[in-house]
């Protein structure tokens, strides 16, 4: 071949080369800024940071809720407010959960948990019935609790009463309890707000829920989730159980992000979500102890489906996430529900997970409401429902694992600095595909 041949070859092979797609950085990853959203993101999205305000309350958007697309920030935070762990409707169900320490620790319980979302009495349905049907000062939830596992607590109760607040109306919660060894009901202190639930690496806001007035926010971009909840290598299959009292297996590789009812999967199975910072007012939570939390909400019903709390230093010290189903299908697209929940509280590396098992729609009649939720039905130790579980984790070895801490998403607005104890446990982790206790742990 001679020599010009050669180069006029070269020099076609270059040219389609060239001709050729290539794959940009932000082509290989699933995160995008707002710089690279898409055409159909960005008729989604009103970049607006202010919106007329309603007449009555200034601190909620003037347009109607659930609102209408293009959302600004503010509104998806609005939206994804409407799915607290507890659920913004009445139902019955168990709540089983379990926590588990650096060390190996594992501790279970199981909760039976009746909730009437106070709103429902008057008609109103979701996170619209607080916010057009209740003044602040007054009840959105009750909810009365049953120890039922371990049995050295079986019999103990409480009853939770959740207001709506405001900078006038500042009291969130009271709390009754009744235990087997007191035999009396005791009213406790309200809850503060970085307050943690007994055994819990969440605390009382993770549970019930923020009002989205109390932030400022802001949209990061977009993602696209694949793995929320990780199951260890060690349960390939769990028993969940219906309300009629019977069971069933599920394999753990078929649990989808948002359920099996939800239509808008990716090709590959994902779930893309808005990524959207929230950054609490000093006015209305001052020195509050996570003041940035970003969520990833899905693009269609906002559901979080990954929470992450940075504390005042900035650095990561929480992150929640959830499976999710359509467990309310008569409220639509807000009738999603947590199903499974994982909180880390990265700090000290202590974990719980909360299953909500065997639910079931309930609407309580005015006697119920008043006698089932009530602190003084507390000492009767009435079981309204015999509801049963079986989803429980029986040893540390089985436990959820860690999520994936994704250092290379937004890492301009997200501060990941973990101790070196910490950090050779997720590596020990995610070598074995479940929980790893060193020597030293044990000690």
């Amino acid at each position: 071949m001679t020599h010009p041949t050669r180069l006029r070859i070269l020099l076609c092979l270059l040219a389609v080369w060239l001709l050729l797609p290539v794959s940009s950085e932000a082509d290989q990853r699933s995160w995008r800024t707002l710089a690279e959203l898409s055409e159909q993101e960005r008729a989604a999205f009103d970049p607006r940071p202010q919106t007329p305000r309603d007449a009555q309350y200034p601190y909620i958007p003037a347009e109607r809720y659930p609102f209408e697309p293009p959302y600004t920030a503010e509104e998806m935070g609005f939206r994804a407010m409407e799915f607290s762990h507890s659920p913004r409707w009445s139902c019955n169900l168990i709540d089983v959960s379990g926590t588990l320490t650096s060390e190996g620790y594992l501790f279970t319980s199981k909760l039976y948990s009746p909730i009437f979302y106070v709103p429902n009495a008057r008609g109103l349905t979701g996170f619209a019935g607080e916010l057009y049907g209740t003044l602040p000062g007054q009840p959105t939830r009750q909810i009365t609790g049953q120890d039922i596992f371990p049995p050295e607590t079986y019999g103990n109760q409480m009853n939770l009463i959740q207001y709506r607040t405001d900078l006038e109306h500042p009291t969130r919660w009271d709390l009754f309890v009744y235990t087997e060894g007191m035999r009396r009901v005791r009213r406790q202190p309200s809850p503060r707000r970085g307050d943690k639930l007994a055994q819990g690496a969440e605390g009382f806001d993770d549970v019930f829920g923020r009002d989205p007035w109390e932030f400022d926010w802001e949209v990061l971009g977009t993602d696209v989730l694949h793995e929320t909840i990780r199951f260890p290598s060690t349960r390939p299959a769990l028993t969940l159980a219906r309300p009629d009292g019977t069971f069933y297996t599920v394999e753990t590789k078929d649990f989808r992000l948002m359920g099996e009812p939800y239509p808008f999967y990716t090709a590959d199975n994902g779930v893309a979500c808005w990524v959207v910072k929230a950054q609490a007012k000093e006015e209305w939570l001052p020195n509050y102890y996570a003041p940035t939390i970003v969520y990833w909400l899905d693009q269609r019903y906002f559901y979080p489906l990954r929470i992450e709390q940075y504390g005042r230093d900035g650095n990561l010290i929480f992150i929640e996430t959830r499976l999710a189903d359509h467990m309310n299908p008569p409220l639509g697209d807000q009738g999603y529900g947590m199903h499974f929940n994982h909180y880390w509280d990265v700090s000290i590396d202590y974990m719980r997970y909360s299953v909500h098992d065997a639910h079931v729609l309930r609407e309580w009649s005015e006697q119920d409401q008043k006698v089932f939720f009530s602190p003084a039905v507390l000492p009767r130790k009435w079981h309204f429902a015999p509801l049963k579980s079986q989803v429980e984790v029986t040893s540390s070895e089985q436990f959820f694992l860690r999520p994936h801490l994704d250092r290379d998403k937004f890492p301009q607005h997200r501060k990941i600095e973990l101790p070196a104890a910490i950090e050779e446990r997720v590596a020990a982790q995610e070598a074995a595909g479940y929980i790893v206790f060193s020597d030293e742990d044990g000690e």
